[in-house]
């Protein structure tokens, strides 16, 4: 099969790239630049020159494909719903290609927000808009209603701490934000708790997920349903040498403020379950763990 996927230069779309060629299928990824198209060729891929900021221009690859992956998002902070009015724009195109056919449509969303601290998530667990982390996953139901149209959509409902060797995100700017705060840190007791998945084992899940995955699921890529805030600064001051302690409010924004914007998750608390999705496709977290990940030193080298 070959499918189009966008985000495929990035940390999931690269390895989601990686996976599905290794599992014989062909993948056209979307580059933005040169140098993203240099990497997904390096890749063993092809190479589709577009952007998410003008979507009308992704329907011919979409069109020629047996499905699509969307991973791309603009993970701009400051401009957070604009980025996810771009997101919607986008979905409406590559869903608008694919209608009539029953190809599979896989996007990204996320298990964040999705219930109560305290409160294990599962895939069943239906999104209250008015407490969702971030009203881009409210776009997953605009997608799940293409389902009448003869479209496969799929939900890839990742964990918030997709770890692995090379990670340049979400946990790498978390170490960045300590040593420049001087502190491996973590909010009130550290009791809060973080999702987590392996890059392999989420990469794994979406290659199944597309493959075989009936529409409207909703699949949590999530391999440890929660990681105590205070065991993952103590990891990190194991590798830096950091004191751990508890971050005075205001401390990251005064001292850090190229991270102000993860300030705002540190204290967030959620727990996910993967149970269903484990069971409808007979995917099993293999791959290491969070701590062990921090612990081997990717983060800190």
């Amino acid at each position: 099969m070959k499918y189009f996927v966008t985000g495929a230069s990035g940390w999931i779309g690269s390895a989601v790239t990686a996976e599905l060629i290794a599992r014989g299928h062909q993948v056209v990824g979307l580059a933005r630049s040169e140098e993203s198209a240099a990497k997904i060729r390096r890749a063993g891929a092809e190479v589709f020159r577009g952007s998410i900021d003008e979507p009308e221009a992704l329907r011919a690859p979409a069109q020629a494909s047996d499905g699509v992956i969307h991973l791309a998002f603009n993970h701009d902070f400051s401009a957070h719903l604009s980025a996810i009015e771009t997101d919607r724009a986008v979905m409406a195109v590559l869903l608008d290609a694919l209608v009539g056919s029953d190809r599979p449509f896989v996007f990204a969303s996320g298990v964040l927000g999705k219930a109560a601290p305290g409160v294990v998530a599962t895939e069943a667990t239906v999104i209250d808009p008015a407490t969702a982390g971030s009203p881009r996953i409210l776009n997953g139901e605009f997608a799940f209603g293409y389902a009448e149209k003869r479209v496969r959509p799929i939900a890839a409902a990742f964990a918030p701490t997709v770890h692995g060797e090379g990670d340049h995100g979400f946990m790498a700017s978390y170490v960045a934000m300590d040593r420049l705060t001087g502190a491996a840190g973590y909010v009130g007791d550290g009791s809060n708790t973080w999702p987590a998945v392996n890059i392999a084992d989420a990469a794994a899940l979406v290659a199944l997920g597309v493959e075989k995955a009936p529409a409207g699921s909703v699949l949590h890529a999530v391999a440890e349903q929660g990681v105590a805030h205070r065991d993952i600064a103590e990891a990190i001051g194991r590798q830096t040498g950091l004191p751990v302690r508890a971050f005075v409010e205001g401390e990251v924004a005064e001292k850090a403020p190229q991270f102000a914007w993860l300030e705002r998750f540190l204290g967030v608390s959620a727990l996910a379950s993967s149970t269903a999705t484990q069971q409808l496709l007979g995917w099993s977290p293999t791959h290491p763990a969070l701590l062990e990940d921090l612990d081997a030193g990717y983060y800190t080298r």
